[in-house]
């Protein structure tokens, strides 16, 4: 056989089983916009125990989830729609046929990747608690260091006494396990970025304000607390208003840890990640840089930069000296 005839038969086959992938997700994509649960309803109202047990195993002390006026804290709300051991009578079948046909081709691994919440209201006690789930995208098959796979998204619409009070998505790749390290092609190898941040309505003024070389704290408007990072109401008094205040810049290593892992791109380890206390107060977690991570110490002063790590990206970051 000749070079060109292998040539042929290597591209024949991989073009073969990209039509093959290509049929598989049209399969899976028809679950799309199928509901998972409909209906659902929480087996508790919301409560001030689980509410107490939540603050108290996430160490929040926020006064806003205690006393007459109590609501509940805002990433508890999938908490409320959990079903337990017993799980949900009003659950789909779709969901459950969409997982069997990926385990029949043989993703039989799953693990879960992420999960975005919106808040439209607040918990208060006594609200009864209901939910629609639909399956909202199923991905063309993506390759990872796990193995190959289908990431699964699902919506769930939450309402509190029929009203909406917030929206979680949650994503799962189901996948089949790389027997070992997985082999790209040169022109399948990711470039070489940072993992780029999760930019959302909550935060888009801080990433604008990087954008202009602006570091930007939330200032309260209501009792003028400063936080960060950013958040939808104040930790202090529970005011959803805000403005901003632009950091000076200065700040001082309040803790570090120097980071080891294995080879990644965009990264080159070791190096030193520092929660740095900035001069209005509030701290930031960022990288350091002008000093070598073995000399990075606690109570190191140190100085807003913004470094370009890549052409799409530019990152608020502290330099520190040795001197």
């Amino acid at each position: 056989m000749t070079a060109d005839a292998e040539v042929d038969d290597v591209d024949g086959t991989v073009a073969a089983e990209a039509e093959a992938a290509a049929r598989f997700h049209s399969l899976l994509a028809a679950f799309e916009g199928q509901l998972a649960a409909t209906a659902g309803r929480g087996k508790d109202a919301v409560n001030e125990p689980m509410i107490r047990h939540w603050c108290e195993a996430m160490g929040d002390a926020n006064p806003a989830y205690t006393g007459p006026d109590a609501i509940a804290p805002p990433t508890m709300l999938q908490a409320w729609t959990m079903g337990g051991l017993s799980g949900h009578a009003d659950r789909s079948s779709a969901y459950d046929e969409l997982l069997t046909l990926l385990d029949g081709a043989g993703f039989t691994s799953v693990v879960a990747t992420d999960c975005e919440q919106e808040y439209h209201r607040p918990l208060r006690p006594g609200a009864e608690i209901t939910f629609d789930a639909v399956i909202e995208t199923v991905s063309p098959r993506k390759t990872t260091k796990l193995g190959t796979g289908h990431f699964v998204t699902t919506r769930m619409d939450v309402q509190a006494d029929g009203e909406l009070a917030g929206t979680h998505r949650f994503r799962i790749l189901k996948y089949a396990p790389a027997a070992g390290p997985v082999k790209r092609t040169p022109a399948q190898r990711p470039a070489s970025q940072r993992p780029r941040p999760v930019v959302n309505r909550d935060n888009q003024g801080f990433w604008d304000g990087v954008r202009d070389h602006k570091l930007l704290i939330q200032r309260c408007a209501s009792c003028a607390a400063l936080r960060f990072p950013w958040l939808p109401g104040c930790n202090a008094c529970a005011s959803p208003d805000w403005d901003t205040v632009e950091a000076s810049g200065a700040g001082t290593v309040f803790s570090y840890v120097v980071m080891h892992h294995p080879p990644f791109p965009a990264f080159d380890p070791p190096y030193a990640v520092a929660l740095v206390e900035l001069a209005e107060g509030v701290r930031m977690i960022s990288n350091i840089t002008g000093v070598p991570y073995d000399k990075v110490r606690i109570g190191l002063p140190v100085r807003l930069e913004f470094l370009r790590v890549d052409a799409g990206l530019e990152l608020p970051v502290f330099r520190g000296s040795e001197g």
